[in-house]
């Protein structure tokens, strides 16, 4: 007897020439690049853990949870049935199902089960696989892991709230978060007025009693502009003391009484992408908050916070560019056009190994800052993580959307309808730029930290320069990078650039290193030739394109 087939034929015409389902991948064991350079850098002991997740997050159920998670967005419901305020956010069921999916495999708290055995780097594999599927559940995720070092400067509320960050339970239940088996903490900083410039906040945060000062309780009353995963159980948020200046604030949805703390959702925001998670605008009247580290330092107290986000912005934007290099890979491998498969026409080719270069360049600029976290006790080490992660974050964050412009390129008119994963990929991309500060925001803080730490620029070029000597582009592009710090007049306006410049001499330094010798030429022959003018398909002849595909495609 015949099999069944689950598809109908057609009457007008067989099918033919289009690319079968996908079906599973495996983020972790299909990636080639991902699991070398998660060893080079120090990541042996999570091989274990990182194969499990990669072959989760990659199951044809989860990009399926995904989409439906994107196209039924989560509903504002501000007051119950009846009648009383409750400023809560329904999602669909598909949505949860990948929350607990991430908060059971760690995605918000490896770093801090890891402390001292490359936890950095092993959360940061884990944002570029799980951001593959899905990006929106990953906000809560990435503002989780970051919030830990913000709470730890005031120990009564690290008491507190750490073990429930510790937690792998996914509870999403609308109760006080001492009646929970896990919690997850969000980050409310920006205001309409100020936007990145967080000094021009204008919340205010009265005391509640007598006592003032860091674990004291406050009164905050403001209005905040972007507010999103407002279902945490707590927020981190700055708002202006009469005396000091700016101070940050942990606040929770309930208070300590049990009742429901004054946090009024205005509106959604309808967002072009990152459709899955919810984003808000919230006003605070006389709402409960504790002081966060000392009063008046409260940029300071929330800036480790802001430095964890910025990694994980970097390491989604890679892992977004590696799920669009995968989705080109595989239709142009099913695919035929004039008589050949279109990943076997030479121009084609020249396009899908210049991606998977770009691919692998972000992860390895992005893990190498990892274990530069990991190994923070080291001043060195510090420094680079410093500057290092503004550099990550802005050079990523920059090629992302462009690469998956490519990428959707590759699959002519079936790339750009909604069935595909590629639309959602292509709103996506934009998102790590704007969020934890955009181009110029970035660009801004490299200078800062070359301002504020006299050895930064060293040690950064003491990296770059392990590799001098192994390629003439490489060197020269360090020498044109040591020109333009020794300009002074100018710099801020050329900050783009020089930052620019940092990545790609940090890219090419990497990858000669640790890179197969393919992946590291072809980086230096185009990214820091002359020539190159940063479109994708323009590699110079001599370029071994088959062996950079063979190295990006799906085990």
């Amino acid at each position: 007897m015949k099999p069944r087939s689950p598809i109908a034929e057609l009457p007008t015409h067989e099918v033919l020439n289009m690319p079968p389902h996908m079906g599973d991948q495996n983020l972790w064991s299909d990636d080639q690049a991902l699991r070398e350079w998660a060893i080079s850098q120090g990541g042996t002991d999570h091989i274990a853990h990182m194969a499990h997740v990669g072959q989760l997050a990659g199951l044809d159920e989860t990009f399926d949870k995904a989409n439906q998670a994107n196209r039924h967005g989560p509903e504002l419901r501000a007051f119950d049935r009846y009648g009383m305020r409750t400023n809560a956010v329904e999602f669909h069921p598909a949505y949860h199902d990948l929350m607990d999916l991430a908060i059971s495999n760690k995605a918000h708290n490896f770093a801090w089960h890891n402390e001292g055995n490359a936890g950095h780097l092993g959360q940061s594999v884990l944002t570029y696989m799980f951001c593959q599927p899905e990006g929106g559940v990953m906000c809560p995720m990435a503002m989780a892991y970051s919030a830990a070092p913000s709470l730890r400067t005031t120990p009564s509320i690290e008491k507190e709230w750490m073990p429930r960050i510790l937690s792998t339970e996914y509870d999403r239940r609308d109760i006080p978060a001492d009646e929970k088996s896990g919690a997850l903490i969000g980050m409310f900083m920006t205001e309409k007025q100020g936007g990145s410039d967080v000094r021009a906040n204008s919340t205010t945060a009265m005391p509640l009693g007598i006592a003032t000062g860091i674990g004291a309780d406050y009164l905050l009353t403001g209005h905040k502009f972007f507010c999103s995963a407002p279902m945490c159980d707590a927020f981190l948020v700055l708002a202006n003391t009469d005396d000091m200046g700016i101070s940050c604030f942990l606040v929770p949805r309930w208070r300590p009484d049990g009742q429901r703390n004054n946090l009024f959702i205005q509106r959604m925001k309808d967002k072009l992408g990152n459709k899955s998670n919810a984003s808000t605008e919230m006003e605070f009247q006389d709402t409960y908050g504790v002081m966060v580290g000392e009063e008046g330092r409260g940029i300071r107290t929330i800036i480790e916070m802001v430095t964890g986000n910025r990694l994980y912005c970097a390491m989604s934007s890679a892992g977004i560019m590696r799920q669009a290099l995968v989705q080109a890979l595989h239709h142009t491998a099913n695919r035929s056009a004039f008589q050949k498969r279109l990943i076997q026409q030479p121009l084609m080719k020249n396009v899908l190994a210049d991606m998977a270069i770009e691919v692998e360049a972000a992860l390895a600029l992005g893990l190498r800052i990892a274990r530069a976290m990991d190994e923070s006790d080291d001043p060195a080490s510090a420094s680079l993580a410093r500057i290092g992660t503004a550099v990550a974050k802005y050079w990523n964050c920059k090629r992302c959307p462009t690469l998956v412009v490519e990428a959707l390129e590759c699959h002519g008119g079936p790339g750009y309808v909604e069935e595909s994963i590629m639309p959602r990929l292509y709103r996506e991309a934009p998102l790590n730029s704007i969020w934890e500060g955009s181009g110029n925001v970035m660009g801004l803080d490299v200078l800062r930290a070359m301002t504020r730490e006299p050895d930064a620029i060293s040690i950064f070029l003491s990296e770059v320069e392990k590799a001098k000597g192994n390629n003439a582009n490489l060197d020269r592009t360090i020498e044109d990078l040591k020109a333009e710090l020794n300009e002074p007049i100018g710099l801020e306006s050329r900050m783009r650039y020089v930052t620019e410049l940092m990545a790609l001499t940090l890219q090419g330094s990497l990858l000669l290193r640790h890179a197969p010798t393919a992946v590291s030429d072809a980086f230096c022959a185009s990214r820091l030739a002359p020539r190159y003018r940063g479109a994708f398909g323009t590699l110079p002849s001599g370029i071994d394109l088959d062996a950079i595909i063979e190295r990006a495609l799906p085990r």
